[in-house]
């Protein structure tokens, strides 16, 4: 084991988006065991100091890799094109109109019903981008085009945070 490896090669997992869950749980687990601190108490101090760095690194690549987005970003930078979300905010025309669209149908809706089927409509576009994340990241090792859908999908995400926050004051005042 090499503590510098990536996410994938630490857990054991092959490279790519399309990762099944149980199995990236199953390796995680495993592996876990394995580098546990507790696994070392009567080997010393600085044994179980090591134990707990092997514990970080290794709850820290599940972590990203149970992230469909985060992992999608990782294998992005893995392909050497880093997603920069903080810097890099260019976006399609299209998908900024979209995004305006949305926005104020959430801030037009008059009632559950509406921001219900709002929800729905963002989710399933995010659906949709999901799938063309796994054809660009896992098919065609696209991950220039993979990290514009990233970013796409870091908005469309922190829409549905705004979209679940107005459904909860339904829920709420109902």
């Amino acid at each position: 084991m090499n503590i510098e490896a990536d996410d994938f090669t630490l857990l054991g997992l092959k490279h790519a988006f399309q990762l099944e869950r149980a199995q990236l749980d199953a390796a995680w687990k495993t592996l876990q065991a394995r580098v546990h601190p507790d696994r070392f108490a009567a080997e010393g101090a600085a044994a179980q100091r090591v134990a707990m760095q092997w514990a970080v690194r290794v709850n820290e690549a599940y972590q990203r890799l149970k992230d469909p987005l985060k992992r999608a970003a990782y294998l992005c930078e893995l392909a050497g094109v880093p997603v920069q979300s903080e810097s890099n905010t260019a976006m399609p025309a299209d998908f900024l109109m979209q995004q305006m669209q949305w926005r104020e149908a959430l801030e037009d809706a008059a009632a559950q019903r509406d921001v219900e089927q709002l929800a729905d409509e963002v989710q399933a576009d995010r659906r949709t981008r999901l799938a063309r994340v796994t054809r660009l990241l896992d098919v065609e090792a696209n991950a220039h085009s993979a990290a514009q859908e990233v970013r796409a999908l870091m908005f469309i995400d922190r829409l549905l945070e705004e979209i679940d926050a107005r459904l909860e004051q339904y829920e709420d005042g109902a």
